[in-house]
């Protein structure tokens, strides 16, 4: 398929699954910058990012029961400290498995990452 029928590829595609047709190319085919210059892997770096974050935030809220309640009050400290501690100042020591293991004991699970999920969009609605 040339480039040139991408637009209307788009649009038809979002008629077939969603129901909707963009009013435009840039709301459509264009909308992600991502997307027209070809930088498709940064779709899953994206999801690989939101589970390393829930897992790292589950690890340090059990290490720290302090963190969601000085969230709460606007104090990200606790937080901070133990980010410093256990990702910052190791950083650039481990390898990003290595390091994900170290600070919450255990290699990334998409378990944790699918807990987060439920708690954020179900279980609060």
């Amino acid at each position: 398929m040339p480039l040139s029928a991408l637009p209307e590829a788009w649009s038809e595609g979002m008629r077939a699954l969603l129901g909707i047709v963009p009013p435009d190319d840039r709301l459509g085919c264009l909308q992600d910058v991502h997307w027209p210059s070809g930088g498709w892997g940064y779709f899953p770096t994206y999801t690989l990012g939101a589970m390393t974050a829930a897992q790292l935030f589950e690890a340090a809220c059990k290490a720290q029961p302090d963190i969601l309640p000085g969230i709460a009050r606007g104090d990200f400290a606790p937080l901070v400290g133990w980010l410093r501690t256990n990702i910052h100042r190791q950083g650039c020591l481990l390898e990003t498995d290595d390091l994900l293991t170290k600070a919450t004991g255990k290699p990334l699970d998409a378990g944790v990452f699918k807990a987060h999920l439920r708690r954020r969009y179900v279980e609060e609605t």
